[in-house]
């Protein structure tokens, strides 16, 4: 089995300040693209809980596997992205200014009953996937609608030309 190294499982091995600042750069840039590239591949997670997760397997599994010099090094980061993900949050819940530039806005696709180019061609939507969307919502044209939105999870959400909604949101990946 082997010896336990004690002080070298808890002392760190990279300097705090590296790890944070290492941590911060990354959750911060990967925000930024998945905010405003990928935006509609997050389904129903938002983007702040798909990037935690994501890190924290990552910064946990080194931790764990010794890739870090101590447990330590692991639970610096960790913390750093749960840090960076609270403030987030925060700044979205507190501030409208930040809640502008951290979540992204619903975008409307159909009014009453035609297709809205622009913001169509924005969302990078074609007619033909968010036919197959109002479809799914159970109207059998775009006439049928008088309203439909990509919403900031990119989910679409429809409301029936009659009025009536179609039974709340399903997840859909545009």
């Amino acid at each position: 089995m082997g010896d336990v190294d004690w002080a070298g499982l808890f002392m760190p091995g990279t300097p705090l300040l590296e790890i944070i600042v290492r941590g911060s750069i990354m959750y911060v840039a990967l925000f930024m693209l998945l905010r405003f590239i990928l935006k509609r591949e997050t389904g129903s997670l938002g983007i702040t809980d798909l990037l935690v997760i994501v890190l924290i397997a990552d910064a946990a599994q080194n931790g764990m596997a010794g890739s870090y010099q101590s447990i330590t090094d692991g639970l610096v980061l960790v913390a750093t992205i749960i840090g960076w993900s609270y403030l987030l949050n925060w700044l979205a819940f507190r501030y409208p200014f930040w809640r502008k530039v951290i979540q992204a806005p619903r975008v409307q696709l159909v009014r009453d009953g035609k297709f809205l180019r622009r913001n169509l061609d924005h969302e990078k939507i074609t007619e033909d996937e968010l036919l197959a969307e109002i479809h799914s919502h159970g109207c059998e044209d775009v006439r049928d609608v008088r309203a439909a939105w990509i919403e900031p999870d990119g989910m679409v959400s429809v409301i029936k030309a009659g009025g009536g909604d179609t039974g709340g949101r399903k997840k859909q990946r545009v």
